[in-house]
């Protein structure tokens, strides 16, 4: 499954006079003004998956209450042209009558609109309820940059299983309806190094916690560490219960994102710095798989210009010796199509900075990393999985 994406973002964040905006990457990158051209931009490259959904925020008004007007428009040009989406449910933000991820309502109104949006588009049978929960619940409240903007690990821990519990009962919802989806899990992969020796304790907690979201989706168990963490931080032993009573596990694709930003260095102060690829998405995505025994994709990865050609070469033959060491890898994206605004400041500040990370400029004129990949897809579409090629070892 060779895809891309739309970057649909739309936390809210609050500017330095105090007002609270939200920050709505689609408007920012002229997407709803040039979607039609996006879309055969898609085409153009070759690219069959395209992981898409509506402004979450615009389209659910209200309990019951939905706009379908841009989702008609777009996803039936997307079924005219024979690109098929990955229904990108809940990107980074909620609307304004829920208010930010605390909100406890939360799960049961998303899994409403999760199951009104699979009857309204029965075609559609791949999706992504909730993208990035740790990233969203991390940036949202222990980072306080996006939505509730809290520095807890309470808050936290109460973001991380609301949309947690959102992403179980949306598929749950969605399955009532289309039986035959597929989910595909867009999280993540994050590791992290210690500098000094006295950081191992914090760092082993940290490697732990980068797993929390998909642990508590597929109910796997958790270690003592991370359930004292959890009951210290708010968890309640029947909520943590459910989610090991759901079974939702067999629907799903393990979607995992690597960036160059993925991998940490912590010091012995608490302070984070970026180390850049060390591990790589060889190792790191091989303790996931471990860990889970599910279906791969890779789901997202980018950087910028000049970088862009070289890291998508390093990304695929990553992705080309998990296939040969036997990892069941299906997909692999490059996330976005076009370029992203305000990313270089995770979309802490609204200073339109243009990010050269997509296939294509904002101009929607073909980079080379577009180029490369066009090429990339061509020459490997119609490669076939045999005994040179996967399939090595068995776990």
């Amino acid at each position: 499954m060779f895809a891309t994406g739309i970057e649909n973002s739309y936390p809210t964040i609050k500017l330095k006079d105090g007002t609270i905006k939200r920050v709505d990457e689609m408007e920012k990158t002229g997407h709803y003004e040039k979607w039609k051209e996006d879309f055969e931009l898609v085409k153009e490259m070759g690219i069959s998956y395209l992981r898409y959904g509506p402004p979450y925020f615009s389209t659910h008004i209200g309990p019951g209450k939905y706009n379908w007007d841009f989702a008609d428009e777009t996803f039936n040009r997307l079924k005219k042209l024979k690109i098929i989406p990955i229904a990108d449910l809940c990107h980074f933000g909620v609307p304004d009558w829920l208010e930010n991820f605390q909100n406890p309502d939360f799960p049961e109104y998303f899994a409403e609109y999760a199951k009104a949006f699979a009857k309204r588009y029965p075609h559609i049978i791949h999706y992504t309820p909730v993208n990035e929960i740790f990233t969203c619940a991390k940036y949202s409240a222990k980072n306080g940059w996006w939505n509730e903007r809290l520095k807890s690990d309470k808050a936290f821990v109460t973001a991380m299983k609301n949309m947690c519990k959102a992403d179980v009962l949306s598929m749950q919802s969605i399955l009532k309806v289309k039986a035959d989806a597929i989910f595909i899990q867009s999280e993540s992969t994050e590791y992290y190094h210690p500098i000094e020796p006295n950081c191992f304790k914090k760092v082993d907690l940290l490697n732990e916690i980068r797993f929390l979201a998909l642990d508590l989706i597929y109910g796997h168990p958790i270690s003592l560490t991370m359930y004292n963490y959890l009951m210290k931080n708010g968890m309640k032993r029947t909520e943590l219960n459910w989610f090991k009573n759901q079974n939702i596990k067999a629907t799903c694709i393990m979607g995992n994102n690597y960036y160059d930003t993925n991998e940490h260095f912590l010091h012995a102060d608490g302070k984070m710095t970026k180390s850049g690829e060390i591990l790589g998405y060889y190792v790191i995505t091989h303790q996931y798989f471990l860990r889970y025994k599910l279906p791969v994709m890779h789901t997202e990865t980018n950087i910028k210009e000049p970088h862009s050609v070289n890291w998508l070469m390093r990304q695929w033959a990553n992705v080309y010796r998990l296939k040969q060491d036997g990892i069941p890898i299906i997909g692999f994206t490059w996330f976005s199509l076009i370029d992203q605004v305000d990313w270089d400041t995770h979309l802490q500040k609204d200073d339109g900075i243009v990010n050269p990370f997509g296939l294509y400029d904002l101009d929607r004129k073909i980079r080379p990393v577009g180029k490369s990949y066009k090429k990339l897809i061509k020459d490997w579409k119609d490669i076939l999985a045999d005994e040179s090629f996967g399939m090595h070892m068995s776990y």
